[in-house]
């Protein structure tokens, strides 16, 4: 079964250490067939340019953009690596999303909410005294919107706020309250014939599960879901595929037969 990670992030996304290059070496080395690197691009702050906390997107996606062009050339017939970004919070700012989307000729786009409008991202809150349901009602809420955006390919992370309310509670939420959006937003993406990532970065902290976990794998697959994606979310080379095989492993439980990695906007489909 040929392996491939379809989320990293090198050294252009602002929380993230080592070169397109090393991971591209770190993906050859751990037998990988493909490897996407998706940087970060949070659309809403690319207005600030070199001011942003986050680094001026201007210049870093393009730079990611042209490395991992050349490590195309570097690395074929040894590695398929696949030019993509993580385009977060798409739906906030429809002219800076544009211009996201200008900085080159992608292979696979992400689409993720790390943040609501006009809050911090989920990694930064203090979730002490904060009703977890109205918040995770109002996440799958713009998920829902983030999900009908013609523009990307895989719907990233979808339980992603979880990573942080379980280490800062202590408790997982009840998913269960928040079901008919969940299904909603898998209605969304199976009409417009987008995939669910299956993100494995889950197992290596508090929530040992997958993001989203089998069971919501699963019920997009009784939904009719047909694509998946599957990715580590490594920011650094030594992540780079760690858990990709669990990662098959859950999407194959939950019926699926193939997983599907992106070149030129076209899915491709590689046998679990």
């Amino acid at each position: 079964m040929p392996l491939s990670d379809m989320h990293t992030h090198s050294h252009y996304s602002f929380d993230a250490k080592s070169s397109v290059d090393a991971m591209c070496r770190a993906a050859i080395d751990r037998g990988l067939y493909a490897l996407a690197v998706t940087d970060h691009c949070e659309a809403p702050f690319i207005r600030f340019g070199a001011d942003c906390e986050f680094g001026c997107f201007d210049e870093l996606i393009p730079r990611s953009f042209a490395d991992a062009s050349a490590a195309r050339e570097r690395y074929s017939g040894q590695l398929r690596v696949l030019r993509g970004m993580e385009l977060g919070e798409p739906v906030h700012d429809p002219a800076a999303t544009r211009r996201a989307l200008s900085y080159g000729d992608f292979d696979f786009i992400l689409a993720s909410v790390h943040n609501l409008k006009n809050m911090q991202d989920f990694y930064y809150m203090n979730y002490t005294g904060v009703d977890v349901r109205l918040l995770l009602d109002r996440y799958f809420d713009e998920l829902c919107e983030t999900a009908a955006f013609p523009h990307f390919d895989s719907l990233s992370h979808l339980t992603y706020p979880l990573r942080y309310i379980v280490a800062g509670t202590g408790r997982m939420p009840d998913l269960s309250l928040h079901a008919e959006a969940i299904d909603t937003i898998f209605k969304i993406l199976i009409e417009n014939n987008k995939a669910l990532e299956v993100n494995v970065s889950g197992l290596f902290r508090e929530l040992k599960t997958t993001l989203p976990d089998e069971a919501l794998v699963r019920r997009y697959r009784e939904l009719g879901g047909a694509l998946i994606t599957i990715g580590t979310d490594a920011h650094s080379a030594d992540m780079v595929g760690k858990g990709i095989a669990e990662g098959a492993a859950v999407a194959k439980r939950a019926g699926f037969t193939h997983y599907a990695i992106y070149e030129n906007r076209k899915p491709i489909l590689m046998e679990l």
